[in-house]
């Protein structure tokens, strides 16, 4: 019989699960919702259900959004001549963040990866080439990783034959790393020094 409750052992389980959160960091979690008042548990706990619930994939680029479709493809002032390809719909936060991105995006939801089993046809890219008009620009952000840069020639190929421009994004940022966790200095810079594809 372990001398800690069972439902503060179950929370810490959970917490656990969360990417970055070890053992740890979960106990000092679970510890701090135990003393936090109801009202503000409950407020955690509906807002965890208000995610699963309320969120959905925008019909035009696949990004999140609580109503369809969201809120940068409804944007009047975005260029949408100019088409940002992201990995997951997290990414597109990342440039974001950075109020230096003026287009629209695009989520491939992955990349390709043939040892598990991802081809083409299992993310959005029929999608992006129905959006894809002549004289366009797009930027291909997926990420600095093998599997990035193949999905990357692999669109390039898909794209060559329209009359578009295909950047990508420029080096700098770390090979292996995630857009979600890149510095805002360094995902402008990488933006500023795309080059053709």
């Amino acid at each position: 019989m372990g001398l800690i409750p069972d439902s503060i052992e179950k929370l810490i389980e959970q917490f656990a699960k969360f990417p970055g959160i070890g053992k740890k960091t979960a106990q000092r979690m679970t510890f701090h919702v135990l003393k936090s008042p109801n009202e503000n548990v409950a407020r955690l706990a509906q807002a965890v259900l208000d995610v699963k619930t309320k969120i959905m994939s925008c019909s035009i680029c696949g990004g999140i959004t609580e109503v369809d479709a969201c809120r940068i493809c409804t944007d009047s002032k975005r260029n949408r001549n100019l088409i940002c390809v992201v990995e997951e719909a997290a990414d597109i936060y990342a440039f974001e963040r950075t109020n230096m991105f003026n287009g629209v995006y695009h989520v491939l939801g992955g990349v390709l990866s043939p040892l598990d089993g991802i081809g083409p046809d299992e993310l959005n890219i029929d999608g992006l080439l129905q959006r894809v008009k002549d004289g366009m620009e797009i930027v291909i952000a997926t990420n600095p990783s093998i599997e990035g840069d193949t999905t990357a020639l692999y669109l390039g190929k898909m794209l060559n034959e329209k009359d578009v421009r295909i950047t990508r994004l420029a080096r700098g940022m770390p090979v292996g790393s995630d857009l979600e966790y890149t510095d805002d200095a360094t995902l402008i810079r990488a933006m500023e020094g795309r080059t053709l594809l």
